[in-house]
């Protein structure tokens, strides 16, 4: 039996989960999340928890008892608290800011790059070299964090790109020339 699937969610106060057809709905103060119910999954809520069961033991039904879960546990936890990452642009002359929501990076090509946020994603710029990307959809924020980051990954010997806060790059020497 799934270990994560078998612990119930806690609901803070404001948050609350309701099953609608093949569909789990969390309502809270930040806004409104889906995720869909899976063939063989039960979501029992009874006042501050939901409980998460499954009919069988078959593989794909228990893969999808954890998951199903952690969706919910995401959910309740973005629509009450919100989640964000804060990524670092590390390079000489590389800076981005916002001009109305669209995010305008200098990476060093020859051009700007614009980057227009999906809806449900909020991108605050704190100053020119770090990035905060905000939003109630774990998924999506992470999705767009990606996004970013495929514009210039970190590079291993200068350490140059778009990175995570507190990403550790692992460097490489690089060459040393001939003796």
């Amino acid at each position: 039996m799934s270990r994560i699937g078998r612990k119930a969610v806690a609901l803070p106060k404001g948050a609350a989960v309701s099953v609608k057809g093949d569909k789990i709905v969390v309502k809270g103060p930040k806004g409104e999340l889906f995720a869909p119910l899976m063939p063989g999954i039960a979501v029992d809520v009874d006042g501050e928890k939901v409980q998460v069961t499954r009919s069988g033991d078959d593989k794909q039904t228990c893969a999808w008892h954890g998951m199903t879960r952690a969706l919910i546990a995401n959910m309740v936890t973005g629509v009450t608290e919100g989640f964000q990452r804060t990524m670092e642009i590390v390079g000489v002359g590389w800076r981005a800011q916002l001009q109305g929501k669209k995010l305008v990076m200098n990476l060093g090509f020859s051009h700007n790059v614009e980057f227009t946020p999906p809806s449900g994603v909020e991108i605050v710029v704190e100053n020119p070299i770090k990035i905060v990307v905000k939003g109630i959809d774990k998924e999506l924020v992470g999705q767009t964090c990606a996004l970013l980051r495929q514009y210039r990954p970190p590079e291993p010997y200068h350490g140059k790109g778009i990175r995570f806060e507190n990403e550790h790059i692992i460097r490489k020497a690089g060459k040393t020339g001939a003796k």
